[in-house]
């Protein structure tokens, strides 16, 4: 947890100390939980693991199946409204804002994997919605809001709803995913397109 606690305080703008991540980190705290629950969940006392986790979720807002698989220093920074579901896998390093969900798509059947891959040094973006058994690869960048529901290659960036995958090698990114120019909405580029042809047509008249 020492070293839980030195990512985070590197990690987040705010600068907190170490006081501050231990007494007011919601998503430090949550990952206490979510170790005896997991831990409880591999000796098969799941009712019992279950209810750590939904301890954990009542003091912090950040539901995390006992079931899902996290690796090492997690941030869940602000955390309300984060949902990581049973057969989720995480890797190391990785940063979650609030409001993601790591989700099944809904219909899958018992004893499959239903919900996402996430690999190391990924950042999800706020209010994100990854959903269904896909892998977001190592340090990709998933913006906030989108609804992802395919595979990403590592170090690739997605935004939108839908999502899709935008070309950025050359620019600095953000904490969120986002790269730091604008990138145009796909219906405004039509309705873009769409004003040139008018213009052509008034013009040709």
């Amino acid at each position: 947890m020492c070293e839980l606690i030195d990512t985070i305080k590197a990690r987040d703008p705010a600068a907190p100390t170490t006081l501050e991540v231990i007494l007011a980190y919601p998503g430090f705290h949550v990952l206490g939980f979510y170790r005896s629950a997991n831990a409880l969940y591999r000796y098969n006392l799941k009712t019992l693991a279950r209810l750590v986790a939904h301890l954990g979720r009542f003091l912090t807002g950040i539901e995390i199946h006992p079931g899902a698989r996290i690796g090492k220093n997690l941030f869940i920074d602000h955390g309300m409204g984060v949902v990581i579901g049973e057969t989720a896998v995480i890797g190391n390093d990785v940063l979650l804002y609030h409001g993601v969900t790591l989700g099944g798509k809904g219909g899958e059947g018992k004893g499959v994997k239903r919900h996402p891959t996430i690999g190391d040094g990924a950042i999800i973006g706020a209010g994100a919605q990854v959903l269904g058994d896909i892998t977001i690869g190592s340090r990709a960048r998933v913006g906030a809001n989108a609804v992802v529901t395919f595979n990403v290659p590592d170090d690739a960036v997605v935004i939108g709803n839908p999502a899709h995958i935008i070309a950025c090698k050359d620019c600095v990114q953000g904490a969120y995913g986002l790269p730091d120019h604008d990138v145009p909405d796909d219906l405004i580029q039509e309705i873009a397109k769409l004003r040139e042809e008018l213009a052509k047509m008034a013009k040709d008249r």
